[in-house]
């Protein structure tokens, strides 16, 4: 069966190395410019090429977001980058703008282009007007089909990748091309400075009535009528391959480490079961299930997959999101006392039960019998976050673990 790649996000350093150890085949990152997440963390040049090492020590590619669509003031800036991308070796580069595309093409001719999903990429010809200036892959828009991607790959060359998103979070204009961010509040979201303005409360005002406002109600709360679901298609895998995708992409550039290890080790099983027979990948999809809804999410739609979306693939009555697992940090090195360094993320106690997620799939309950300080004080809970602490439970941990706790909770977005 043809091997398919499992592409994670990555915001940080640490996320990456988080995506690496948790089942990525690639990771996509951004640099400090030229990617369409402004406000996002991002990777300085000594971060990428710390990003870039772990991962190819690992097996892993590592490709850098240059997706904005570039205005003039910006093309010298692109030159710029990219001859100090060339000296770090990533394995790809991410390109809407042709202009930017033809700059990677004479700087960084040895690493790939693809084509972000940002450049709407709808038809065969498309792609293949792509290929022929030297794109390896295209990154499909996401209002197609499945039956329009395996269209897509019938009428390409075979050596020509397509990669699709698969899951995370929905941007409501076509192809992602909104002005709502800039007109609202001059932040360009086609720059990389998108404030979600479709995740608002919004009503109506009728023409000849200025200054009359008049609410669209679902229910007391207001509606949110550009509030999509977010996209899961973890019980869809088999469609996926079949129609010709080569590249499961997920999408979340600035979505916590917690995040990021679940549906990337969600996947990675899903994907490697279905490979071994399409009968363990449906016995394990309770588990599947289970585990993708650990992170945060608004719900679950597939998007366009089968067809265009309804009325059900809308949130009307909130703008919330549902978190089941508080973040607390990541296992570091364990110390000559036998605890482990944590950067700790969120509050918990000394007698606290929580979790240790693992990369095997493995979800482990543990007591928390010890928290100390960096001078070694103890301490009864760590209240602040970015506390660096020494920590011990009743279980040893392994280095790229990930300590969790159980929530249920709404909050909002």
């Amino acid at each position: 069966m043809r091997k398919v790649e499992l592409l994670v996000p990555a915001s940080s350093l640490e996320v990456l190395k988080i995506a690496v150890k948790f089942g990525a085949d690639a990771v996509y990152i951004g640099g400090e410019a030229f990617g369409l997440r402004a406000k996002a963390k991002n990777f300085t040049k000594e971060e990428m090429a710390e990003g870039i090492r772990f991962a190819h020590e690992h097996g892993v590619k590592v490709h850098v977001t240059a997706n904005i669509l570039a205005h003039n003031y910006d093309l010298e800036g692109v030159r710029e980058y990219f001859e100090e991308l060339k000296e770090l070796h990533p394995d790809a580069l991410i390109i809407a703008d042709p202009a930017v595309f033809m700059l990677a093409k004479e700087i960084i001719p040895e690493a790939e282009r693809h084509v972000s999903t940002q450049a709407n990429n709808t038809n065969y010809g498309t792609f293949n007007f792509w290929h022929e200036l030297g794109a390896k892959r295209v990154v499909t828009a996401r209002e197609l089909s499945l039956k329009e991607i395996e269209e897509i790959r019938q009428h390409i060359p075979e050596d020509m990748d397509v990669e699709t998103f698969i899951h995370g979070a929905m941007c409501i204009s076509y192809s992602g091309r909104c002005l709502l961010s800039n007109f609202f509040t001059g932040r360009d979201a086609n720059r990389g400075e998108c404030t979600h303005p479709c995740r608002w409360k919004y009503s109506v005002m009728e023409e000849k009535r200025p200054g009359e406002y008049f609410p669209v109600y679902e229910n007391e709360r207001g509606t949110y009528i550009f509030n999509s679901k977010d996209l899961c298609m973890i019980e869809h895998i088999p469609e996926l391959i079949n129609a010709g995708i080569n590249s499961f992409k997920i999408e979340g550039r600035m979505k916590t480490a917690l995040y990021v290890a679940t549906v990337a080790r969600t996947y990675r099983k899903a994907i490697d079961d279905y490979m071994e027979s399409e009968e363990k990948y449906r016995a394990n999809m309770p588990w599947y299930l289970d585990q993708i809804s650990n992170c945060t999410y608004r719900q679950f739609t597939t998007g366009f997959f089968f067809g265009k979306p309804t009325d059900e693939t809308q949130i009307y009555d909130s703008n919330t999101y549902v978190r089941e697992y508080t973040y607390l940090g990541i296992v570091g090195k364990t110390n000559e006392h036998g605890c482990f360094h944590i950067e700790q993320r969120n509050k918990f106690s000394v007698g606290e039960t929580i979790e240790v997620m693992k990369p095997n799939g493995e979800n482990i309950q543990v007591e928390v019998l010890s928290i100390y300080d960096a001078e070694g004080n103890a301490m009864e809970s760590c209240p602040h976050p970015k506390q660096d602490l020494y920590i011990k439970l009743t279980v040893q941990p392994e280095e790229y673990d990930i300590l969790r706790r159980e929530e249920h909770e709404v909050v909002p977005s």
